[in-house]
């Protein structure tokens, strides 16, 4: 929807921005890096976190940002420090750009131990209770066990690492794990304090030292958001960043000075209301990896309309990847990698052109180390 106004002149009494669906996710789309492949580098491409939970998720979501992207120019990036893997938001590893390590990990760190509790989840607040371990106190310990047994440049896989925090860790913070079978630190508790201590992941899944530089206001955090999820409420904001929601509010009113309402939608960014109301349009195919940041919680709902879909597209595990056609969702897929060939199985949802589509399904293939892509419609 146009509008005769400028943003810079839109003041607090200006009437809301009034937008429809389309236009929250062609915006989101566009500040998401996907309306046209030209991200100039990886970090470039990673300034929304990439979820990496899923096998290649990041690289994957990188390259459909990027042109050129290559798996060992991704390895060679994130080993030299120009792309940063690490535990930030939720305890989750994410790819993310050098300059916001610190911003998504030690910053959004609570101070407030209902909070901080609330963020290690249940089991280290039980833990805590159990023992009488405040959260801080608990956090503080391990984050120390791992700044020293990753000192002096070691890396570690992250068995060695959990070999090495219990030589340091007491016994009340280490519960027995099933699956492992041993005891080691509670998981949120252990993934917090490499965020805490400003650990990364090297290319080959080990654990080292980081640099992530100065810790910036955690409100700033409510901003990088907002370009990529806005319009949005905080109790968006809190679930993506998995903060408590008390936390989250305090952070989001620190920035309220730089935001704007729009109709039925919540805040945005005042310097973007321009580009919501005329969000550019969306080219070619993308296939998204589960976990990309365009398929995160704020966008499930716009994107797959229909909750049967909704819930086929976003399970609990073993999600498939959207196939996107100019900025609408088209499809569903997955892929399976045998030898030298990787087989893609697409679900069509709409029209897809099938020179674009196998364009894209090489690019997938050789992103996973094979040389030949085979296409199969479901």
């Amino acid at each position: 929807m146009q509008r005769d106004d400028h943003p810079d002149h839109l003041g607090p009494s200006a009437d809301p921005l009034q937008v429809d669906a389309a236009q929250v996710l062609a915006f989101r789309l566009a500040r998401s890096g996907l309306a046209v492949r030209n991200a100039g580098d990886l970090a470039e491409a990673a300034a929304c976190p990439a979820s990496d939970f899923a096998r290649d998720a990041a690289l994957l979501a990188l390259a459909a940002r990027a042109e050129g992207v290559s798996r060992e120019a991704y390895e060679q990036a994130v080993d030299a420090g120009e792309l940063v893997v690490a535990h930030i938001v939720r305890g989750a590893i994410h790819a993310l750009a050098p300059g916001d390590h610190a911003l998504y990990g030690r910053a959004l760190i609570a101070r407030d131990e209902r909070e901080l509790g609330a963020q290690l989840g249940r089991q280290v607040q039980r833990l805590a209770a159990q023992n009488g371990i405040a959260p801080s106190e608990a956090l503080e310990e391990v984050s120390a066990a791992t700044k020293d047994a990753l000192a002096n440049g070691r890396r570690l896989d992250k068995n060695g690492l959990h070999d090495e925090l219990r030589r340091r860790v007491r016994a009340e913070l280490m519960p027995w794990c099933r699956s492992c079978r041993s005891h080691h630190v509670a998981p949120m508790l252990w993934r917090y304090a490499t965020v805490k201590a400003g650990v990364r992941l090297d290319s080959e899944r080990r654990y080292a030292m980081a640099r992530p530089g100065r810790t910036p206001a955690a409100s700033e955090a409510v901003r990088h958001f907002l370009r990529f999820y806005g319009p949005a409420r905080p109790g968006d904001f809190a679930e993506w960043a998995g903060l408590a929601r008390p936390h989250a509010e305090r952070l989001w009113d620190e920035a309220a000075g730089d935001l704007a309402e729009v109709d039925g939608e919540g805040s945005l960014l005042s310097s973007e209301l321009g580009a919501l109301d005329s969000p550019p349009a969306a080219e070619g195919i993308r296939l998204l990896p589960p976990g990309d940041p365009y398929l995160q919680k704020p966008n499930r709902s716009l994107l797959a309309r229909d909750p049967e879909l909704r819930k086929r597209l976003f399970r609990p595990v073993a999600s498939p990847g959207a196939v996107l056609r100019d900025g609408r969702l088209s499809g569903l897929w997955r892929v399976k990698v045998k030898g030298r060939k990787a087989e893609l199985t697409v679900e069509k949802l709409g029209r897809l052109p099938r020179g674009e589509l196998d364009e894209e399904a090489r690019r997938v293939a050789a992103l996973r180390g094979a040389t030949e892509a085979a296409l199969v419609f479901a």
